[in-house]
């Protein structure tokens, strides 16, 4: 089957590395997609689990061909580091095998807003100032997505749908939802600081993408959780892709008339 063409594609948050990588859905994912630009918005690979549990399976080197491949075809391909792959950040501004580092970029889009991409690491006051609960809580998500690839495993065998348990708690803690809250706010706050039209990060494994205050929030989510990713249309048309899901990307593919409220969590699906 022939790729789907979009513009721009961006990625975050797969944890290659670790051991709740959903690895067919992403290669799937870069083997049924292509775009001018793909951007690698940080914790790609998971650094944190070379001081326990290292694991890399023969699919992972797939994964990271796939991406090379691109890359030497011409796509042009950025990676911006996050908390879990730090240690690459001292290599901003190198060109590695056709992948640029960057600690972060404007992304201009084929309808002329400027896009702020990063990870948004440095917007979490635990990441910043409490580095030990964000290790003690990787150790309790990464429990937490164990159970959950163990669930969906037997409800995928009586043909249920997909059913992130983290997601769901996530959701429903209030203190959950005000920490994504005050997370959204702090990166739109640093869009206007920046003058631009809008953010583009991943980090909290919460695909979103809508107006805040005047300013486009978009964020890719993850792939060891909901397996999303944002594209952009050629047009300039913003959306999140899940690639849990059954439905079409053509949509987005196809959109070309403005909508007003085009960006209220419109959620976009593939063919796979």
């Amino acid at each position: 089957m022939q790729p789907v063409h979009f513009r721009a594609i961006w990625i975050s948050d797969t944890h290659l590395g670790g051991r709740n990588l959903q690895s067919k859905k992403l290669l799937n994912f870069l083997q049924a997609t292509e775009s001018e630009s793909l951007y690698l918005v940080g914790d790609i690979l998971d650094l944190w689990k070379l001081r326990r549990d290292w694991h890399w399976p023969a699919i992972n080197d797939r994964i990271i061909a796939t991406i090379l491949k691109k890359a030497a075809a011409g796509t042009k391909v950025y990676y911006l580091p996050g908390n879990h792959d730090e240690m690459i950040r001292p290599y901003c501004g190198s060109n590695i095998n056709g992948v640029k580092v960057v600690e972060e970029l404007v992304h201009r889009a084929a309808d002329g807003s400027r896009y702020l991409v990063l990870h948004g690491d440095r917007f979490d006051c635990v990441i910043q100032k409490k580095k030990w609960l964000a290790d003690l809580g990787s150790v309790l998500y990464d429990s937490l997505l164990v159970i959950n690839r163990w669930y969906n495993k037997i409800s995928g065998g009586l043909g249920r749908p997909y059913y992130s348990i983290s997601a769901d708690i996530k959701h429903r803690v209030k203190k959950a939802v005000n920490y994504i809250g005050n997370f959204e706010q702090t990166v739109v706050d640093e869009a206007r600081a920046k003058h631009v039209d809008g953010l583009i990060c991943g980090h909290i494994h919460h695909a979103a993408i809508r107006y805040i205050d005047g300013v486009l929030y978009s964020n890719a989510g993850d792939w060891v959780e909901s397996c999303t990713a944002l594209v952009e249309n050629n047009n300039g048309t913003l959306g999140i892709i899940n690639w849990h899901d059954a439905s079409s990307t053509q949509e987005l593919v196809s959109t070309e008339a403005y909508h007003e409220d085009r960006y209220r969590d419109r959620c976009l699906a593939p063919t796979n």
